[in-house]
């Protein structure tokens, strides 16, 4: 038979250097009974010491709490001085005064621009005012109140506005239908 050559797919191949690894790494790890004793009452030590801190830790955290309640220091108050320690902390950084600073600047330039924003807009108003345009509508709208004033009141033109506008009013309470009825209601009686 012929030798068969090994290759990727040959399981015998792979056997061979798996037995050769567990070997290496079954002499690497060997200790003396010796060292595995020396462990395991470190081991052990260790074990007891984490239990006496723990138990120590324990009897400091009621101490703790007891001392607080004693002061009367109650979690909100903590909370609320820790809130007040850290506002001033941060009102004294400098991130904080930078950016205090950049929004009062921004603020007076802010309101500056709503100044000149709001002269501009008078004035604009002004020159409206001031224009042919809203000359010739205040004209038309002044012989409009003329002509009402005249036909309302019989006055030609006296009294201002809110008088003609009572006196409309009055003229036609007088006139109202209501008025009418009830006078031939009393008639008919």
């Amino acid at each position: 038979m012929e030798p068969r050559q090994q290759g990727l797919l040959d399981k015998e191949a792979l056997k061979e250097v798996d037995e050769d690894m567990v070997s290496e790494v079954d002499l690497n790890n060997m200790i003396t009974d010796e060292e595995r004793e020396e462990m395991l009452n470190e081991l052990t030590k260790l074990e007891e010491e984490i239990a006496t801190l723990k138990q120590v830790l324990d009897s400091k955290e009621k101490r703790h709490l007891d001392l607080k309640e004693k002061l009367g220091i109650t979690p909100l108050g903590e909370l609320r001085h820790n809130f007040s320690k850290n506002w001033n902390d941060m009102q004294s950084s400098t991130a904080y005064k930078k950016t205090s600073e950049t929004l009062s600047t921004a603020g007076q330039k802010t309101s500056v621009a709503f100044s000149n924003l709001g002269t501009a807009i008078s004035r604009k108003f002004g020159d409206m005012r001031n224009s042919p345009s809203f000359k010739s509508f205040e004209e038309k709208v002044e012989t409009t109140v003329s002509n009402i004033k005249s036909k309302v009141g019989g006055t030609g033109g006296a009294g201002s506005f809110e008088e003609v506008l009572s006196s409309a009013a009055h003229a036609s309470a007088q006139n109202t239908p209501t008025n009418n009825v009830t006078e031939s209601s009393e008639n008919t009686c």
